[in-house]
């Protein structure tokens, strides 16, 4: 005999994505709720909160429509869980898992929580070896390893999310099973269909899940996007062996909704009127990276954060570059991508590259790079002072490797993969620009092999 189900149907406030019930008992934080609607309608809903016989419940399609009288809420005594497995490869969802693409629903043999499981810490291994984009300034300057966090920082109207689609159709870690999640939450139609467009191929070929949060779906189910992707990411990696990339565009909007909700619980507001515990909610999805001991798989992820005004200080970047491993950061220019390498850093970046991963001399080229990069602002700033007529010789060959920096090896078309051998010649072609002399960092033998000047 089947039990029957307990409703709960004193409802006492309405307000934004929330519902607040009296009389409740037996119910936990984060427990899933169903909400029934006067005219039938099947709801879902997390338990944010309670205290006593009251509990929050926020609705995940919103409330609009719904009436204190007729509202019913049923619990069902566990966290809200999904199912996990390969058959969400290939796959385009809403930001709740739905399907948008016309195919039935997503399956799997097992379930796991949207809130994930935490790991033991001594079970962690350090991240190792490379995830390659196809995009030669971060290969070559800021390489992604896998198992690492790192941020993708940019400014309103620069392509941050033509970016992050391109490394999304393009990433790959060679020969070994590869997978990439993509969390896309605020976007416009116009957005969202760009990137289903950029990444149809390697969708259709099932190697990528796309979770698609719209700008004018409801609020709350932008903070269930990351969540769902990186539960679908994590059964992947730890127990279908592959490495997977996760990238989540933009956080600057999930964040903004956490500050909506928080407002509408009436919290207290922090910094900018965020609530005070957006660094650990911030934490408690970028530290679902990483690598498992006895587990072949992994999980980097990529966050993509908007900077309000440009303004690196503001909460959602701050915060974010306290949690991360690193960042890439772009800025305004006329080649695509824009990125500014002297403003980008990626601190495992050695644990990468290297003999064996992507090329021996790789660090040292790197090294080379930006130590020309920043010995070229100088030069440019003082030109700004003096005029670049007035320039010494060796400043003006500086800002020629500049110019030959940014043309042939930073600017890059839109729908262009160049593997290692591709990059690393357009690199020693730019370097090959200065004097051998200047090339202090490198080494006679690795000079002897890959040097010509005036190439």
């Amino acid at each position: 005999m089947i039990a029957p189900v307990l409703e709960f149907a004193e409802v006492t406030e309405l307000t934004g994505p929330l519902v607040v019930l009296r009389g409740v008992e037996g119910v936990g934080w984060d427990e899933f709720a169903r909400v029934r609607l006067a005219s039938g309608e099947l709801r879902h809903g997390l338990v944010l909160d309670v205290d006593e016989d009251l509990a929050v419940v926020q609705v995940l399609q919103g409330t609009s429509g719904m009436t204190r009288s007729g509202t019913r809420v049923s619990f069902t005594g566990s966290p809200l869980r999904i199912p996990v497995g390969p058959g969400w490869l290939g796959r385009v969802c809403d930001g709740r898992g739905g399907p948008l693409d016309g195919g039935p629903p997503v399956f799997g043999q097992a379930t796991a929580p949207v809130g994930g499981v935490p790991l033991n810490p001594t079970m962690r291994r350090p991240p190792a070896e490379p995830v390659l984009t196809g995009v030669s300034a971060i290969d070559t300057l800021t390489t992604l390893v896998r198992g690492q966090k790192i941020a993708l920082f940019s400014s309103a109207g620069l392509p941050h999310l033509e970016l992050a689609a391109q490394i999304a159709a393009q990433a790959h870690t060679g020969t070994e099973p590869f997978s990439v999640v993509f969390a896309a939450m605020g976007l416009t139609h116009a957005d969202a269909t760009a990137v289903r467009d950029t990444l149809e191929e390697r969708t259709a070929a099932g190697e990528l899940t796309l979770l698609l949060n719209l700008a004018d779906d409801p609020v709350i189910e932008r903070l269930l996007t990351p969540r769902l992707a990186l539960t679908v990411a994590e059964h992947l990696a730890f127990e279908g062996g592959r490495h997977v990339l996760v990238i989540m565009a933009d956080m600057t909007a999930y964040c903004e909704a956490l500050r909506e909700v928080s407002a509408a619980r009436g919290e207290i507001p922090a910094r900018r009127a965020y609530p005070g515990y957006l660094y650990s909610d911030l934490a408690s999805l970028y530290e679902r990276c990483g690598r498992v001991r006895g587990r072949p798989g992994s999980v980097t992820v990529l966050p993509v954060v908007t900077m309000p005004a440009g303004d690196i200080t503001h909460p959602v970047p701050d915060l974010t570059g306290y949690i991360t491993e690193g960042q890439i950061v772009l800025a305004g220019g006329g080649a695509y991508p824009p990125i500014d390498a002297l403003q980008s850093l990626s601190r495992l970046m050695r644990k990468g590259v290297g003999a064996g991963r992507t090329v021996p001399e790789h660090l040292d080229v790197a090294a080379q790079l930006l130590a020309a990069l920043a010995r070229e602002r100088q030069a440019r700033e003082l030109a700004e002072l003096v005029g670049e007529s007035a320039l010494t010789p060796a400043d003006r060959r500086y800002l020629a490797f500049a110019r030959a920096f940014r043309e042939d090896l930073l600017r890059q078309r839109r729908d262009e993969r160049r593997d290692l051998d591709q990059t690393f010649t357009r690199a020693w072609r730019v370097l090959s620009a200065l004097p051998r002399r200047d090339l202090s960092l490198l080494a006679p033998d690795t000079l002897d092999v890959h040097y010509r000047e005036g190439s």
